[in-house]
């Protein structure tokens, strides 16, 4: 039997940068999980001025970085620094096909352009930025961006992955029919071996720890957090806010617990790295993500990679974890929070650790980077017309 041919793909993203969300930190890993299984890679990214902070992949990808000043410059600069940068690199060494992440910036036209101009197959990864909240979130930029070129780019797609079927609904309600590939995000597998985690949540003083972590948005529904702690005052446990405050939300939210005199009960610290993420994950008995609107939730994955119990919202996709009984799947709303918060800190620490335990062997059965890479490189494949259709192609 003849062996498939190499691949060679390049993938594109605006920005690596640590604070910038959740596709800075899993578009390089997923170079680095493609790279590891015999597939070229290329990675093309935009870092403002230095690259300290940025996340890049190791040894095995090729990545180039359009370095910019910041502020109005980076943004009538960037997309032509970035499609020059770019459409050398395709000329220099024509490839497979171009993969872009993300949607509404420059950076994503320029993709797009020199995909057409070459005539390289082009995949879509839309990152959740479809979905209702986030095409009300700035709603007036997005409706000039849309008209100007969002629109024209993903109509230009030949395929678009995605992580959840929200996001392909979404994509059906806009009339874009093109086939999409729901791939989840890979997540690390930690080696627990070592952890002594049966002791979590039995401290001597009784103390218990809730954690959220992640960018302090808007989006992320904090405010509700705050309210819903408030209401449950759950005794002998803090919450830590850990993350980069985006738009002076941090010290919005600083108000709030003010208001209600929860200083010593929620507590904020600003962003962790990623070797510093995982210590911070290990030491919560529960995880909570309040978000409006999520296309994936790698946070949720990354706590229960860790064997941590996740209380999250149906703005993610994570109806799995009633499913599996490793957390909590409530609507986005104050009061569902407060329920679900009341009944998770009420439970006792065995059976937090069992769910957290369901937890990672859920991770370990969907959400490991080989299945990934092995879905990927298959829609890929069916994608250039060297192999079958993959059960994960959902087609109009």
């Amino acid at each position: 039997m003849t062996a498939p041919a190499s691949l060679d793909v390049v993938h594109t993203v605006a920005s690596t940068q640590a604070a910038h969300g959740g596709p800075s930190r899993s578009v390089p890993f997923l170079c680095e999980a493609l790279a590891g299984q015999s597939v070229s890679v290329r990675l093309l990214t935009t870092v403002p001025g230095e690259e300290a902070d940025a996340i890049l992949p190791s040894a095995g990808v090729e990545t180039r970085t359009v370095v910019e000043a910041g502020g109005l410059r980076q943004l009538l600069r960037s997309p032509v620094a970035f499609y020059r940068a770019l459409r050398a690199n395709i000329k220099e060494a024509p490839p497979d096909l171009i993969h872009d992440h993300g949607l509404w910036l420059p950076s994503n036209a320029a993709a797009a352009v020199v995909a057409w101009l070459e005539g390289i197959p082009l995949v879509i990864s839309t990152r959740g930025m479809l979905t209702g909240w986030a095409l009300a979130h700035n709603r007036w930029k997005k409706r000039l961006a849309w008209a100007a070129y969002q629109n024209h780019v993903l109509r230009q797609a030949d395929l678009f992955h995605v992580t959840s079927q929200e996001e392909v609904d979404a994509l059906r309600d806009l009339g874009f029919d093109q086939p999409a590939a729901i791939i989840p995000n890979g997540v690390p597998l930690l080696d627990l071996s070592s952890e002594d985690m049966s002791s979590r949540g039995t401290s001597s003083s009784g103390e218990h720890r809730a954690l959220f972590l992640s960018r302090v948005h808007p989006k992320k529904g904090l405010p509700m957090l705050i309210e819903a702690w408030a209401t449950a005052d759950p005794d002998g446990w803090t919450l830590e806010i850990v993350g980069p405050s985006e738009d002076g939300h941090r010290g919005e939210l600083e108000a709030q617990v003010r208001r209600h005199g929860l200083e010593g009960e929620i507590e904020f610290a600003g962003p962790v790295d990623d070797d510093e993420k995982w210590d911070v994950y290990r030491s919560a008995d529960l995880f909570v993500l309040p978000t409006h609107s999520e296309n994936f939730g790698i946070v949720v994955a990354e706590a229960l990679a860790a064997e941590v119990p996740v209380l999250t919202t149906t703005g993610t996709p994570w109806s799995d974890l009633e499913a599996q009984g490793c957390g909590w799947w409530v609507s986005p709303s104050e009061e569902s929070i407060t329920e679900a918060l009341q009944e998770a800190v009420g439970l006792g620490d065995e059976t937090r650790r069992a769910m957290g335990k369901r937890g990672r062997r859920l991770v370990e059965a969907q959400y490991s980077w080989p299945g990934v890479v092995k879905n990927m490189t298959a829609a890929y494949r069916w994608l250039l017309g060297e192999g079958p259709r993959p059960e994960v192609i959902r087609q109009a």
